[in-house]
């Protein structure tokens, strides 16, 4: 009988853990899958090496997925067994409830196995091998990796690369492409026979880049190219060309290091070197992590057996609040202490561990007490006492709505009881998928960038930067949260006959579907007022942020010396020093280019430009102005001790902006860069386009994703709804290949940038139409 008992409860736990683990692990795939298309489109590889980039996002997030499916399948089958009176049933036929502990033990230390073997071996072997392929596509496509409309420093120490338009490929292609070369004027003396005055240009209408990574550069072949330079004795120097090779030097591919993550666990153990620290960290984790499953699985046991009421609802937040906000919440903070070498390393690994432990043993031994109670019913209770409490403190105590003996009257439209019942469910189970993946990013991110943060930064960087990143986690994962919360909503009620019962009453699917395709819509809508108001401000901060934990130079947040920065009517200013209290530019230079052939048409040098409020223009001092025509110099220089140029009409204000990118802004400011960027004619405008209609598209998934699962919800009602949780995965998988693809196809021109945006909620709402037509109600 006991082998039976086993078997059974061991099949219980099964799908619901795997489904657990497969949940939490799409969610890493949601975080990758732009990285993995940018890399398709940019690096242009093969079918084979974006598979295995794929295949090699899963292990490192193993031993995280697999205790959190664990604890999930362990409370799911223990609390079904609870909540339809199994567990009470075997009480009395004398089988104590602590039967179900070997069996459940069992399946968890198979967990902590796998995990081990995921931690121990898998993840180091695919962090280098994927490191391996990262590093090999960097170094071939080093011209695809150059982006558009941003003042690249990045080449080398002396040289600025603008380029208007990139498109990936092999050649890559660039349009509207300026080059200065800043070394110091008194190094700088090629073809002049004195020194340079201002630094040397190049300008072209457009180039093929080819990446040499033997010699660390980039060959251009460019289109109407002219290059100009001024010396101190006032002879100009100027080139230009209908065509031209060129050279463009680079950076040489960093070194491949592999952090304290990818060493196998021998270099762990053996390793004494600065980084000793998180190499520490790293150790204990791997074997801390698996673990995991059996603590957890000891004190999900006597949680999930004492669940009666909730089903499989309760066992979601159970797993949530003892998973996420118990053991990796504090396994976090606790990292972060001894980071800071405030504790050991060893009791900020194993202290969640040991503390789990015990606390699963104590419950373990309190399982058969008289007086067991539903801890989630218990919680409830707890808050609707305090709830009662703080409204007779306010003064409005309940009161019980009296029977009214006039006729009452109800309009068709408005809420019913009905409406009221399956609306809780769908919001509850809406909050219930969207904690979890926001929660499940967030881990996942602070462990991916444990070690950044322990070489660049703080902890309390660390957790700011989580903060400001939950709205940008919301804004993605709300139309999929609102998919597996449909599925899950209708098919509970249609499992449990309900649906059954409401159409023998008279009422359709379509009238039970009404309240979650309202809710649905409203939560596009507040997911358009989202982005408007809050969600670009927030990546402002998160990606400043994410900046100085990786230890780069953050140039999209408020830096007044960026020193090279894009003006209006095509002009770009350069200067060595910007003082924003007195408005002044220190050694400023102005090149005003044509935005029909981007031809050099002046420059102005000076020593000094002040900005002057009553004349609303800057006054340039000491230094001089040549004009063009074409790509000839008409006059070679005209010196000024005090001058102004009334067109150039950048007030310091506009040097002071934040230089943001798409997702940075709303669709009112996304327009306006737009037409400013339309007005100079400097660079192709299609791909910032497709981002301004997915403002738009976006939020409208929301109620499209809905209108797919209503009938699938109804179809899948009597598989429970674990089958609509995994169906929800695979739509979810579906839209997100396709919506990026045709994103894609948006940015190079195949197609109109309101059609790539608009495409795939036109196929879904198509595909979503025809299933509620289609259903029988």
């Amino acid at each position: 009988m006991f082998r039976i008992l086993g078997r059974y409860i061991f099949r219980e736990i099964l799908t619901s853990s795997v489904l657990g683990t497969v949940i939490a692990t799409f969610v890493v795939f949601l975080q990758r899958v732009d990285r993995l298309f940018e890399v398709l489109v940019s690096g242009n590889p093969d079918f084979k090496t974006v598979a295995l980039l794929l295949a090699y996002t899963v292990p490192p997030v193993l031993p995280l997925t697999i205790p959190f499916g664990v604890l999930i399948g362990i409370l799911v089958g223990l609390g079904r067994m609870s909540s339809d009176g199994e567990i009470v049933a075997m009480r009395a036929a004398g089988v104590p409830s602590r039967k179900v502990i070997a069996p459940v033990l069992l399946f968890a230390t198979l967990g902590t196995a796998l995990a081990g073997v995921a931690a121990l071996r898998w993840t180091p072997y695919a962090l280098r091998q994927s490191t391996d392929i990262l590093y090999n596509l960097a170094a071939k496509q080093s011209s695809a990796n150059i982006q558009p409309r941003i003042f690249d420093e990045n080449l080398n120490p002396n040289t600025i690369l603008y380029v208007g338009d990139v498109r990936p490929g092999d050649p890559a292609q660039w349009r509207n492409i300026f080059i200065a070369d800043v070394t110091d004027p008194d190094q700088r003396k090629k073809g002049i026979g004195g020194k340079a005055d201002g630094p040397m240009i190049t300008v072209a209408r457009a180039a093929l880049a080819t990446s040499d990574p033997v010699h660390n550069r980039i060959q251009l072949d460019l289109k109407d190219y002219s290059t100009h330079e001024m010396g101190k004795d006032a002879i100009a120097y100027d080139d230009s060309a209908p065509s031209k090779t060129l050279a463009l030097e680079t950076k040489p591919p960093d070194e491949k290091t592999f952090s304290a993550n990818s060493m196998n666990t021998r270099e762990l153990i053996r390793y004494r070197g600065p980084d000793w620290i998180n190499a520490g960290i790293e150790l204990h984790r791997r074997f801390a992590l698996p673990l995991a499953c059996i603590v957890l699985a000891l004190v999900g046991i006597p949680v999930g057996i004492s669940t009666r009421k909730g089903g499989r609802s309760a066992a979601y937040v159970n797993a949530i609040f003892l998973a996420f906000f118990g053991y990796y919440l504090s396994s976090v903070s606790l990292i972060g202490v001894a980071q800071r070498r405030k504790l050991p390393i060893p009791v900020a690994s194993w202290l969640p561990d040991v503390v789990f432990g015990i606390a699963g043993i104590v419950f373990l031994f309190r399982m058969e007490l008289p007086g067991d109670r539903d801890l989630l019913s218990q919680f409830r209770g707890w808050v609707a006492e305090i709830s009662d409490r703080f409204k007779r403190i306010a003064g409005r105590p309940q009161r019980k709505r009296a029977a009214s003996s006039s006729p009452g009257w109800r309009l068709p439209l408005l809420p019913q009881i009905v409406d009221m019942y399956i609306l809780s469910n769908f919001l509850f189970y809406l909050a219930l998928v969207l904690a979890s993946f926001v929660s499940m990013t967030e881990v996942f991110n602070f462990f991916e960038l444990m070690g950044d943060m322990l070489r660049n930064s703080t902890l309390l960087t660390m957790f700011t930067y989580l903060f400001f990143l939950i709205p940008q986690l919301i804004y993605r994962l709300l139309p999929i949260s609102v998919l597996m919360a449909a599925l899950v909503t209708l098919g509970v009620l249609s499992k449990q006959n309900e649906v059954t019962a409401f159409k023998a009453c008279g009422v359709s699917l379509y009238r039970l579907a009404a309240p979650v395709l309202v809710a649905s819509m409203l939560c596009g809508g507040a997911l358009f007022g989202f982005d408007y108001s809050y969600v670009p401000a927030a990546n402002r901060r998160q990606d400043a942020l994410r900046d100085q934990i990786k230890g780069r130079v953050t140039q999209t947040y408020l830096n007044p010396n960026r020193k090279w920065i894009m003006g209006s009517d095509s002009r770009i200013y350069y200067y060595k020093y910007f003082d924003p209290t007195g408005k002044v530019m220190v050694d400023p230079s102005v090149f005003e280019l044509d935005p029909a052939t981007f031809r050099l048409k002046r420059q102005i040098l000076a020593q000094r430009a002040e900005w002057r409020p009553a004349l609303h223009t800057w006054i340039f001092e000491n230094g001089w102005s040549s004009d063009f025509d074409g790509v000839k110099r008409l006059t070679p220089r005209n010196t000024f001790q005090a001058t102004t140029f009334p067109e150039l009409t950048e007030t310091p204000d506009y040097f002071l902006k934040e230089a943001v990118q798409e997702r940075q802004m709303n669709f009112l400011e996304l327009q306006k860069y737009i037409a400013d960027l339309q007005q100079s004619g400097l660079v192709d405008t299609r791909k910032l386009q497709v981002q301004y209609h997915l403002k738009f598209a976006n939020p409208l998934f929301a109620l499209i994703m809905a209108m797919i699962a209503v009938p699938f919800g109804f179809l899948v009602g009597n598989r429970g709804a674990m089958t609509g949780i995994g169906l929800s995965i695979v739509i979810a998988i579906s839209y997100l290949g396709i919506q990026p693809l045709f994103e894609k196809i948006g940015d190079v021109g195949l197609l109109p940038p309101a059609m790539a945006a608009w495409s795939p909620d036109l196929l879904f709402c198509l595909v979503g139409s025809y299933l509620l037509l289609r259903m029988r109600s």
